[in-house]
């Protein structure tokens, strides 16, 4: 993409309400502007870098075995009434009339949805288990949306269900979805800790919360350094293999982590002082399971192997996808911007043109952007008249993974710069060696 052609709005100052560093820089580097309270659009580069989350999202939960359809955003409210949850979820629910005067709701949340989907769709044991998820925008009406797209209003949200017919069936279906999380933030360049928490309007009896350790964190959270210290992105599983998956996840729960709602100090003093991290955390993620608590009020069973009826064993597993965005930036930034891990940056590499009009350097540089484009490298051309030093900027503020700079002076001696933008390394190569090292840096993300 050549950035003249562009749509991207950077701003130099910071704006006066955004009170943390992925706000702040969320706006300067012109991936989202403000609609209303806790609402945004996403711009040009911020809805790339929110295709490429989502697009990890999608494949670990199918690596899982979960499948993908597409549920409503506006639902009915007799089903939340059916479930019990309609008068009891509070004002953070969007509630509305169509012209009939039948009223509605902008769904904060699926259970009753899927629940009746499924209820319909499976009829036997020999259908179970399964795990169904959608990626679908949501609103809940925060009484004080702030941290743009940390606690917005609207939000893309992944949400899975999993319907089993026996409890132990369940909490392998829960243990499944754990791990595909632990992946899934691995492969986005997060440490997000799964900590016990507390259910909330949800409901159930298990639920582990996934935070990642910011000083910007809403919650207070607790947590062994052991459990920090392992090797998150080495997680390997046969999904298929309930011994593989119960392995991991008592690995990854057997240390104390928990959020403040459910700290217990006594428990706490069982792990060595040394080992004690206190901290601020940002949820990213939240899994539940809770049984009965919705197949049974709205009748979802199954006909079980002696031929009588079973009420199906539930869990949910959301993750904030457009939180996630945030997330990323408040854990990987530094003084002159953001930090993109590769997988989720918007593009793989900025090509700057430092001599805009130059005949050599706009030939050399063209013809880098032809080669790494054909090669399926995402380059972000920057062939702006403009000086050096506000190209620079404006590519460190972006921050993409890699910065390849083309200039009369490095051409001179048959060279440009590769510049990594994690660490500052920087080489001077010919630009057939460059081309050639992001090419095989990018292949597979």
């Amino acid at each position: 993409m050549r950035l003249t052609r562009y749509v991207l709005p950077l701003l130099k100052e910071t704006p006066a309400e955004a009170q943390i560093v992925s706000h702040r820089l969320m706006l300067r580097a012109g991936m989202i502007r403000q609609s209303s309270a806790g609402i945004y659009s996403w711009l040009p580069l911020g809805y790339r870098a929110l295709q490429k989350v989502e697009r990890i999202v999608h494949e670990e939960q199918q690596r899982a075995g979960a499948i993908p359809l597409l549920m409503p955003t506006i639902q009915p409210a007799e089903i939340w009434r059916e479930s019990g949850r309609y008068d009891a979820y509070g004002p953070e629910m969007l509630r509305i009339k169509d012209r009939h005067e039948r009223e509605m709701l902008y769904g904060p949340t699926n259970e009753e949805m899927i629940t009746l989907l499924v209820r319909d769709a499976v009829k036997s044991w020999r259908d179970l288990p399964r795990i169904l998820y959608h990626i679908q925008w949501k609103f809940r009406d925060e009484t004080r949306p702030r941290f743009g797209v940390m606690r917005g209003r609207e939000f893309l949200m992944k949400d899975a269900y999993s319907f089993d017919l026996t409890a132990e069936g369940a909490r392998l279906s829960y243990q499944k979805m754990f791990v595909s999380y632990l992946k899934t933030f691995a492969r986005l360049g997060l440490t997000a800790v799964p900590m016990k928490a507390d259910t909330g309007p949800i409901g159930g009896d298990l639920s582990h919360e996934f935070l990642i350790l910011a000083e910007t964190g809403e919650s207070q959270v607790f947590v062994d350094k052991a459990l920090l210290a392992k090797d998150w992105s080495s997680v390997e599983v046969d999904y298929e293999d309930p011994a593989s998956v119960a392995g991991i996840f008592e690995s990854f729960t057997s240390a104390y982590a928990r959020t403040d709602e459910t700290h217990d100090e006594a428990i706490w003093a069982e792990t060595p002082a040394e080992r004690q991290v206190s901290a601020r955390g940002v949820e990213v993620g939240h899994i539940f399971y809770f049984g009965t608590k919705y197949s049974e009020p709205l009748k979802a069973a199954a006909i079980g192997p002696d031929g009588q009826p079973v009420t199906l064993e539930m869990g949910s597993y959301g993750v904030g996808v457009s939180r996630l965005l945030g997330a990323i930036i408040e854990a990987s930034h530094d003084e002159n911007g953001i930090v993109w891990p590769e997988a989720a940056a918007p593009f793989h590499v900025a090509l700057v043109n430092l001599k805009q009009g130059d005949a050599a350097v706009d030939a050399a540089a063209e013809k880098l952007y032809a080669e790494l484009t054909a090669a399926g490298v995402e380059v972000l051309y920057d062939d702006r008249d403009e000086r050096a030093g506000g190209k620079f900027a404006a590519m460190d503020l972006i921050g993409l993974p890699w910065r390849l700079t083309v200039g009369p002076r490095g051409l001179a001696s048959g060279q440009v710069e590769l510049r990594r933008r994690k660490d500052g390394a920087t080489e001077e190569l010919t630009p057939e060696a460059a081309a050639a090292k992001l090419i095989a840096a990018t292949r597979g993300l």
